[in-house]
């Protein structure tokens, strides 16, 4: 899980409205692919995150603010406890000892099925913050097709992967518009192409400093960590500080026009991908 999670959200200006029933499985799949693309965990469980809602908001939102992004306490929406939290099992010492060097008082008489609910609501409020395909998307086709098409062969590189006869042809015919805005910013490797070619994971080299190497699929890396699962399938990690890292990651363009894209670009390049029928 990396810094990208609360980086991602200013980049998506978009106009969007509640989901209703009839849009929910479309929804459902273009918030997995940006969890996907964001290396988020899996989606909080709705019933615990309300339960965990009211608990913080009874506990902790005098300190962190009402949404968890910060008041007189640090905002926990950023939180590396929180992002590489999974069941509440390192937010549960924090939440249970406090830290009374920081200020921080202890919850010592929380269950631990209430310390749960808590790490449910973060990981939604981490989930809420960073992904934007959660939504029901409309009016995305208002840019200039022709601007797009500038951008694609020109300050986008585009080309150097992409082809409008090639991969992209017709693209517009297999997706919705707010899908295939989705397809480009948060590509995704459980398209069917990808999954064939298994072409959208990033690979990772770990150097050790016995100058023995390892190599495998990144599973997560921060300031802190990187761990991969190796070719027999076995989870493993280190110290970021004590190890060179070299990551071979065939996404590393899409990352990177993501802090790069006005919002009249990215309407722009989806004008134009509408054209490609």
């Amino acid at each position: 899980m990396t810094k990208q999670h609360c980086q991602v959200a200013a980049f998506l200006v978009l106009v969007a409205l509640p989901i209703t029933a009839g849009q929910q499985g479309t929804s459902d799949a273009r918030s997995e692919r940006g969890r996907q693309f964001l290396g988020l965990g899996p989606a909080a469980d709705p019933v615990a995150a309300e339960r965990g809602r009211q608990l913080f908001t009874e506990n902790c939102a005098f300190c962190h603010g009402a949404n968890a992004t910060g008041a007189e306490g640090p905002d926990l929406v950023r939180s590396t406890i929180v992002l590489h939290d999974e069941k509440g099992e390192t937010i549960a010492p924090v939440v249970l000892k406090g830290r009374p060097d920081k200020g921080m008082p202890s919850f010592a008489s929380l269950t631990s099925a209430q310390v749960y609910d808590l790490a449910e609501f973060l990981h939604q409020r981490v989930e809420q913050a960073a992904n934007r395909f959660g939504y029901q998307m409309q009016n995305v086709i208002t840019g200039n097709p022709k601007a797009g098409q500038a951008f694609f062969n020109g300050a986008g590189h585009c080309t150097g992967c992409h082809s409008p006869a090639g991969d992209l042809a017709h693209v517009a015919s297999k997706f919705e518009p707010p899908d295939l805005q989705a397809q480009f910013l948060y590509p995704s490797e459980r398209a069917p192409e990808a999954r064939k070619k298994n072409s959208l994971t990033p690979r990772v080299i770990i150097q050790l400093p016995s100058g023995e190497t390892a190599s495998g699929a990144l599973k997560r890396i921060d300031d802190f960590e990187v761990s991969i699962w190796d070719a027999l399938g076995s989870y493993r990690s280190w110290p970021r500080d004590e190890v060179k890292v070299q990551i071979e990651d065939p996404l590393a363009a899409h990352r990177e026009l993501l802090s790069k894209y006005t919002d009249a670009d990215m309407h722009n390049i989806l004008a134009y991908l509408e054209t490609l029928k």
